[in-house]
């Protein structure tokens, strides 16, 4: 009784510590953490924020230029004396400060700017989102392709203590006489190609599991210790809203935005100025000619000035409209393209969700061909046990259960992932 009891208990701690060995991971789960260790991403990330950054208002255009200036000058030479009628020196020293202030109270090109650094930044958004979207549809893919070897492995795992079993029956039959030597040379040639077989379906899937955890750039994982959850997803019967869709519609928006720009450029800019200055200036070489000094006059000569100024563009050399008929070439290019990616999206919903009806369809048929493939397995078992049948009947009707499985395993799984493929083609989130 004790020992029984010693039995259970180290029988139960031990799966307790294998199951806190196993690490279960979902899609949703592998999709989470790539996005997160990404460099590609944390690149997307920072233009996100860079063009926040550079996103103006109009408020800012509205705010005065200011600046100061100054200069100190020197002038040499001479000239005529209106007085005397004699040449005298103009040897003079001068120091001049200005303080400037301008507002563009009409400019349309500041108007075309602001418009195009709030679609800049919806840009910088949609290629993030066209990003997110393709590297989501490379994990759902990886996954796919490493959960179908994981689902392989554990039938083909199950039918080998299956074909383990039926090897040790036999050759206890032959030991008997009740079989000939040929039925356990037909069992252990049929053990050792599905021993094989499972060996090679294990390798698979570690690769698998190795290539699904590098491509989300989780490297410290046991992947014998990893297993992948089945993926279960509904299709949401939104309206179609593809990234691709949305940066193509933003670049076209982007290129009508830029003719606007190069037409700004010969339409009239209306600014309101004002200028403060003063100077301070001394003859040289002059003694007997007596100047008040630089407090007083910075003092005396100031200067205020206050104005508006119209400026209209006349002539350029045509370059405006070389660089607006460029404009619209490349608005025109855009156009195509946004109508491009929308025929492409649209072929490929096509495409997947006739896949997505196929695989409906045979799901049923194929659930059927299992249910019969199970029972002529279980009679055929049967009929080999009391010697009705030989080993290599047995082996055919075994192989055909095993088919249907994997037929039915990877149709399964193949309208799952097709499923989640058209989610994110319409952009709905998994």
């Amino acid at each position: 009784m004790n020992k029984k009891f010693i039995y259970i208990v180290f029988s139960f701690a031990f799966s307790v510590l294998v199951a806190g060995q196993t690490k279960v991971w979902s899609l949703q789960e592998c999709i989470n953490f790539a996005l997160t260790q990404s460099l590609e991403e944390q690149i997307k990330q920072l233009e996100v924020k860079r063009a926040e950054r550079s996103k103006t208002s109009l408020i800012h255009y509205w705010l005065p230029t200011v600046n100061f200036a100054g200069n100190h000058s020197y002038n040499f030479g001479s000239t005529i004396d209106p007085a005397t009628n004699g040449r005298v020196s103009s040897n003079i020293l001068y120091d001049n400060f200005y303080l400037n202030a301008s507002v563009n109270m009409l400019d349309f090109k500041n108007l075309a700017l602001k418009s195009r650094s709030k679609l800049e930044l919806e840009k910088a958004n949609a290629e993030r989102a066209v990003f997110e979207n393709e590297y989501k549809l490379q994990i759902a893919e990886s996954y796919y392709q490493a959960l179908y070897a994981q689902e392989l492995v554990t039938i083909k795992k199950e039918q080998l203590k299956n074909s383990k079993n039926n090897l040790d029956r036999v050759v206890k039959e032959v030991e008997i006489g009740s079989k000939p030597k040929s039925d356990e040379y037909d069992m252990q040639l049929s053990y050792t190609s599905e021993e094989t077989q499972f060996l090679e379906s294990e390798q698979q899937l570690k690769l698998l599991k190795l290539q699904l955890f590098q491509l989300i750039n989780k490297t410290d994982v046991a992947v014998n210790d990893v297993l992948l959850e089945d993926f279960n997803s509904q299709l949401m019967e939104d309206e179609v809203k593809n990234p691709k869709l949305d940066l193509a519609a933003i670049n076209y928006k982007l290129n009508k935005k830029s003719i606007l720009q190069f037409r700004s450029n010969v339409l009239p800019t209306l600014s309101a100025y004002y200028q403060f200055s003063t100077f301070y200036y001394k003859p040289l070489n002059q003694p007997d000619i007596i100047v008040s000094n630089l407090q007083t006059q910075l003092q005396d000569n100031k200067n205020h000035q206050v104005g508006l100024q119209l400026n209209i563009p006349v002539f350029n050399g045509f370059r405006n409209n070389k660089q607006i008929a460029s404009a619209k070439i490349e608005t025109e290019k855009a156009k195509v393209q946004m109508t491009f990616e929308r025929q492409q999206l649209d072929k490929q919903l096509v495409l997947e969700n006739e896949k997505k009806k196929q695989y409906q369809q045979l799901q049923k048929n194929l659930q059927e061909v299992v249910s019969f493939a199970k029972l002529s397995y279980r009679t055929s078992q049967s009929k080999f046990e009391s010697g009705k049948i030989e080993a290599i009947t047995f082996n055919s009707v075994k192989n055909q259960l095993l088919q249907s499985q994997y037929d039915i395993l990877k149709n399964t799984l193949m309208l799952q992932f097709t499923t989640i493929k058209i989610n994110l083609l319409q952009s709905n989130s998994l």
